[in-house]
């Protein structure tokens, strides 16, 4: 049986979906100062249309003329994550309200208001420190981590996934592959904030060799100087060049590491969740090389960002479920110790 909330939930999650993919879609399409200014668009509610406002709008920031279309694709981003912003507000409050209930979170829907409102000033800061590289990575991030997050709170709210008997190396395992495989988005993120995703163009060589020319200090500097805005990026080639190769080295490693996590599950009776997590991963593969063989296709290039989110959510699935089974396990042992003690003192009577 479902809990209350669990249809809000999955619908916040699915939410949450449309706005990653928006961001992805707005950065991609280098419209994230589509507006200079934050909330609105060149202090208008919506982008200025009219010939009138337009005219107001360059007035008032002449260094940004109007682009409409990228406007637009920034105030579409920010409609949905506004609207996201007041589903999860709505969630938190019921969750409050129902928390004398048996099982309901209370902790976790708190978290992921505190996690949004932290994300809408990452929004501002995107637009106000004028794409600065860590902003934009961080911001990606935080989408992610409330999408995964709602999809924590959707799994425990839905009732169903029984507790299995699974060995201990087992969970080891799959919260390690979690770790690598956040370690990997946020490379991900950090490649596309520094535009370094065609930084090499042929694979399985970048330059035509095994191992180019590469600037590691200049391409992970977190604390680097920046112009009037970063839209383009700054760095260098080789600077650019290691941030790229470092993400496909990180590809390598989450790569072997889901393999042998596959295998495992496999080995503990588990294919359905072996083969989704094979399948996503292939998935994911295949678009990070098509973004490579194809020179970053606006539509392969999206993808690959839901093909990233994809698979966190299959390793959020797969940790949730081997930790249910922790749970379950220890309560099980709670339970029977309580008996021992009390059958010991001869208050429960054995049949």
């Amino acid at each position: 049986m479902h809990k209350p909330g669990y249809r809000l939930a999955l619908f916040a999650t699915l939410l949450t979906v449309v706005v990653v993919l928006l961001g992805a879609y707005t950065r991609l399409t280098h419209a994230g100062l589509g507006c200079p200014d934050w909330p609105g668009c060149y202090g208008f509610l919506g982008v200025p249309m009219s010939e009138h406002k337009q005219a107001i709008a360059e007035a008032r920031f002449p260094e940004a003329p109007v682009e409409v279309a990228k406007g637009w694709y920034e105030m579409i981003h920010r409609y949905f994550a506004g609207a996201l912003g007041l589903v999860i507000l709505v969630i938190a409050a019921q969750a409050v309200r129902r928390r004398a209930e048996p099982a309901q979170p209370l902790k976790l829907p708190l978290a992921i208001l505190a996690l949004v409102i932290l994300q809408g000033a990452f929004g501002m800061w995107t637009v106000t420190l004028q794409l600065w590289p860590q902003v934009v990575t961080a911001h990606l991030l935080g989408g992610f981590a409330t999408l995964s997050l709602l999809t924590l709170l959707t799994l425990r709210l839905s009732g169903r996934f029984a507790p299995l008997q699974l060995p201990g190396h087992l969970r080891t395992l799959a919260a390690a592959c979690l770790l690598l495989v956040i370690g990997q988005i946020t490379l991900g993120g950090w490649v596309s904030s520094n535009y370094a995703a065609v930084a090499c163009v042929d694979l399985p060589t970048c330059h035509g060799e095994w191992w180019p020319a590469m600037d590691f200090g200049k391409g992970f500097h977190l604390t680097q100087h920046i112009g009037p805005n970063y839209l383009g990026g700054q760095l260098d080639s080789d600077a650019r060049t290691a941030i790229h190769m470092s993400h496909r080295i990180g590809a390598l490693l989450v790569t072997l590491a889901l393999l042998a996590l596959a295998w495992q599950l496999r080995i503990a009776k588990l294919p359905r969740l072996a083969g989704l997590l094979l399948l996503a991963l292939a998935v994911q593969v295949g678009l990070g090389i098509s973004n490579v063989i194809f020179h970053l296709p606006l539509l392969v290039a999206v993808a690959h960002n839901a093909g990233g989110a994809a698979l966190l959510l299959v390793m959020v699935l797969i940790n949730y479920r081997l930790r249910a089974v922790s749970a379950a396990t220890r309560e099980a042992s709670g339970l029977a110790g309580r008996r021992t003690t009390l059958v010991s003192n001869g208050l429960v009577q054995g049949r």
